[in-house]
């Protein structure tokens, strides 16, 4: 990889942090990038988007350093720290707890702990000057560095992405994938490098650990390339988009909502560029056709096969929102009553994940499964289906004819297999040219249908696999993530089959977007209960917020009553109206004097984390002296804070 360093140590926020110049990559002969340019500035929250294949893990792995590429350079600022998040973190596996794992981000604090620990140690048999002096400088390097608040923080972020409590001490090897990964995009966040890197986060998460990140991505200090097929995910915490197409990378200054509109207006333009370049090549290669055989326009014929070799083609638009049309019919409709569970309840050893709940699923149901991971969505969907065990009683309807849609579907397509052969061996009896209509809706046109399952990427597989499930003769659908890994299109061509299914299908998901379009139920289980919405997910989302709104309105006045009367039970004198506004005259001068301590202390702290201060180890313990002392002092004033608001509260 050939990195090129900038002279100035230090950025400021309009600068880039990394430049990409003139980038050329190519994969067997096919290429990604050609003369590709991107500038990443300190502050940017980047979306990385475009069709699947085309680049987007692969520019990550450049940036990286997993890759070389083959022309241009990848310039990057000395002090430009790099955290990348991807999917082949997967595979790693230890007996180290998930919290140990995370805290691995703070390694300088950890080894700093340790040395104290030894130099403590020897102090018990040992006591001199010296360990004393190693002492201190050891406890000031590991207050410099945060220590003390580590701990804190990693279980904050671990518990933030999902992570209960009493889960934090278990060994890393014991979680699933997705658990495992995330871990490591806490270890991630908790390094916070300068640019962070992220594949896919949201395929690994629930909806309320993607809020989470939602969140915790808008305010991160440093910039951020994230990879992302969730357009409301990219919506919500990215200020620009850059789309990888056609070997290059084009940027648009906004979120996803501004990129559909300003997309919208290139492509207009785009399209009319390439129906004129096309009218123009067709009169010119009429012209050489004609006049091919006539000695006197040999000349002028050369001329034109010359413009058109040297011609730079305009790429014709793809149509994101292209319309599809799925035929489905079925030889069996269903009853009206495709599942019925009555007290249901469902253990694993002492874990109660459902408990005595009653449910069922009617003909023209379009329902979405959606909540917290650990809730019991993947057991439920398993229920439904009739492969797990249960106490209670399930009544499957009359006709039904069930599709499964999960991520092993992959595993089951036999990779020795054609696209087209592989639908043919899907047990359907469309004719072959109804298959290749169907796969020509999943962006397989042409010859593509007759390329192996093996050569085809993860986001194609799963192409082939959703046409298998539709194409069935199947009249109820179980779907459990079926979007991971689809780009835009493809999921905006899932929706659409699913709008036009006339079955009835339960989905577990929790891309936002692709619910809001396709569900008419919403179901999430609380309290060990499969409750339900009776609308859209848009619906259920203002519902939501207004109960939430309406149990902090119902509470309000209960706790403001209750401190009325506690105020009004440690009421023993009143002082008079001069001496409580002195009171309150004093606590408005505290709160001033907290506020410019925590400033100063913010202040110091920036200070600290500066390199010309860092390599310095005077200038380093002068200002961890002037910050600790800091801390004393806002310690105290916080006191003096809480004992004159007491007098006060005590009026």
């Amino acid at each position: 990889m050939r990195f090129r360093f900038f002279e100035k140590p230090h950025m400021n926020r309009f600068a880039a942090m990394l430049a990409i110049n003139n980038l050329s990559y190519y994969i067997g002969g096919r290429p990604i990038y050609e003369h590709a340019s991107l500038h990443v500035k300190p502050k940017d929250k980047i979306g990385l988007i475009g069709l699947n294949g085309k680049g987007k893990s692969t520019l990550l792995k450049l940036i990286n350093g997993d890759y070389l590429p083959d022309d241009g350079s990848i310039s990057k600022s000395k002090d430009c720290t790099l955290g990348f998040l991807n999917q082949d973190l997967l595979s790693y596996l230890t007996d180290d707890s998930i919290l140990s794992v995370a805290m691995q981000a703070f390694e300088e604090a950890v080894e700093v702990q340790k040395q104290i620990d030894q130099i403590l140690k020897q102090m018990e048999v040992d006591y001199t000057d010296d360990l004393v002096e190693k002492l201190a400088k050891a406890q000031e390097r590991f207050e410099a560095l945060d220590g003390y608040s580590m701990q804190a923080k990693a279980e904050e972020i671990l518990e933030g992405i999902g992570f209960n409590t009493a889960d934090l001490n278990r060994p890393l090897k014991e979680f699933s994938g997705g658990w495992r990964m995330r871990v490591m995009l806490a270890k991630l966040l908790l390094e916070k490098p300068s640019l962070l890197m992220l594949d896919e986060p949201t395929n690994h998460l629930d909806l309320p650990s993607i809020e989470w990140i939602e969140n915790y991505l808008r305010t991160y200090e440093g910039a951020v390339i994230v990879v992302s097929h969730d357009r409301l995910f990219i919506n919500n915490c990215v200020s620009k988009i850059v789309e990888v197409a056609n070997t290059q990378l084009t940027s648009y200054e906004g979120n996803y909502d501004f990129y559909l509109e300003e997309k919208e207006l290139r492509s207009e333009i785009q399209k009319n560029a390439f129906e004129n370049q096309q009218q123009k090549i067709k009169q010119t290669e009429r012209f050489i056709e004609r006049f091919r055989a006539k000695a006197t326009k040999a000349r002028q014929v050369q001329s034109r096969v010359k413009s058109l070799d040297r011609m730079d083609k305009i790429e014709d638009v793809v149509d994101e929102n292209a319309a599809v049309n799925f035929k489905f019919s079925f030889k069996q409709k269903s009853g009206r009553h495709i599942i019925k569970l009555e007290d249901i309840s469902k253990a694993y050893g002492q874990l109660d994940i459902l408990k005595n709940t009653t449910t069922s699923i009617e003909r023209g149901d379009k329902i979405a499964l959606i909540g917290a991971n650990g809730k019991g969505k993947s057991t439920l969907l398993r229920i439904i289906a009739g492969t797990e065990p249960i106490e209670g009683k399930r009544e499957e309807g009359y006709n039904v004819i069930r599709g499964f849609y999960a991520q092993h579907q992959l595993e089951a397509l036999q990779v020795s297999n054609e696209i087209l052969e592989e639908l043919k061996q899907a047990g359907s009896d469309k004719t072959e040219l109804e298959l290749r209509q169907v796969l020509g809706c999943f962006l397989f046109s042409d010859d593509d249908v007759f390329k192996k399952i093996k050569v085809l990427s993860g986001g194609e597989k799963s192409r082939v696999a959703l046409a298998k499930t539709l194409i069935s003769e199947a009249n109820f659908l179980l779907l459990d993530e079926p979007t991971n890994h689809l780009d835009f299109i493809s999921e905006n061509i899932l929706i659409q089959a699913l709008q036009q299914y006339i079955g009835s299908f339960i989905v577990v998901s929790h891309n936002r977007h692709f619910v809001s379009k396709v569900a008419n139920k919403i179901w999430y289980i609380e309290d060990k209960q499969i409750k339900e919405y009776p609308g859209t997910f848009d619906e259920y989302e203002y519902w939501r917020n207004e109960v939430s709104d309406q149990n902090k309105a119902d509470h309000t006045p209960q706790l403001t009553k209750r401190s009325e009367k506690q105020k009004k039970a440690k009421q023993k004198t009143t002082l008079p109206e001069n001496e409580l506004k002195k009171l309150e005259k004093e606590l408005g001068e505290i709160e001033g004097e907290i506020k410019e301590l925590e400033n100063k202390i913010k202040l110091l702290e920036d200070e600290m984390a500066k390199p010309a201060v860092y390599s310095d180890p005077d200038q380093l313990q002068a200002v961890n002296l002037q910050y600790s002392s800091a801390i004393e002092q806002l310690k105290e004033m916080n006191k003096s804070w809480e004992e004159v608001f007491g007098r006060i509260e005590d009026q």
